[in-house]
């Protein structure tokens, strides 16, 4: 009878132990992840993504002015295709090139009232004013600014005198926008990798992760206080794309 009240009690404080170790093993799990939780790191990660043109543009402008439209018309009609023949002898195919319709300014009058020494006066103008645009189109974008120079140069000398502009496309930002994340979060742990080691601890996963606004800075852009941005692209074929992600990592 003794014996069997004594295994009784032997076998009741070992269960009494190992409950007891089992209850302090998780107490213990739940404080350190408890504690873990409380133990993060916050960092940013920059990341910048040159884009380039995929497409440019080169405008030829011109207009005349008088008070013939017939006559006005007839001009336009020359010089733009004296143009065209020159750009098709430097190479440029009909293909390549586009010629708007001929915009006609009427200002239904023939003069206007200025002062002179006191005194209205009136000021002979012309009437009509003809405008016309031709669009070369091209995928050159490298050769672009110099084309348009030597373009400018030779009408000028041709006698056909225009303004010259150039443009440039660029892909819609969205299909950079998942390469430049994720540039972005990689250089981001590698922040937090840096602060983890110097802490003799080991990044754990993200808790919290926020991007910040993507710029795109290319020629002649300035930043908000008015300042140039040197980081800028001077090539007019060239954009930078650039992002700032905040993300906050657990560290073990």
């Amino acid at each position: 009878m003794e014996n069997q009240t004594s295994n009784k009690s032997y076998v009741l404080g070992i269960s009494l132990l190992v409950g007891m170790a089992t209850l302090g093993y998780f107490i213990f799990k739940g404080l350190k992840t408890f504690s873990d939780k409380d133990r993060i790191v916050t960092v940013k990660g920059l990341a910048e993504l040159n884009i380039n043109a995929n497409s440019s543009t080169i405008f030829i402008s011109y207009s005349f002015s008088g008070d013939d439209l017939k006559e006005l018309n007839q001009r336009t009609e020359q010089k733009k295709n004296a143009i065209l023949s020159y750009l098709s002898s430097i190479g440029f195919s009909k293909n390549e090139i586009q010629a708007n319709s001929i915009d006609i300014e009427d200002k239904e009058t023939y003069y206007i009232n200025e002062w002179q020494n006191g005194k209205p006066v009136k000021t002979k103008i012309d009437r009509y004013r003809t405008n016309q645009t031709l669009v070369i189109e091209t995928n050159q974008v490298k050769t672009t600014e110099n084309k348009a120079a030597q373009i400018k140069l030779d009408l000028i000398s041709k006698g056909l005198t225009s303004t010259i502009t150039t443009n440039y496309s660029f892909p819609e930002l969205n299909s950079v926008k998942p390469k430049l994340i994720a540039e972005s979060t990689k250089n981001a742990r590698v922040a937090g990798e840096q602060f983890a080691n110097d802490s003799k601890a080991k990044l754990g996963k993200i808790k919290t992760a926020s991007q910040g606004q993507i710029t795109i800075v290319g020629r002649f852009q300035y930043t908000e206080d008015g300042g140039v941005d040197n980081s800028a692209p001077t090539e007019p074929y060239l954009q930078k794309a650039r992002v700032v992600s905040t993300i906050v990592f657990f560290l073990e």
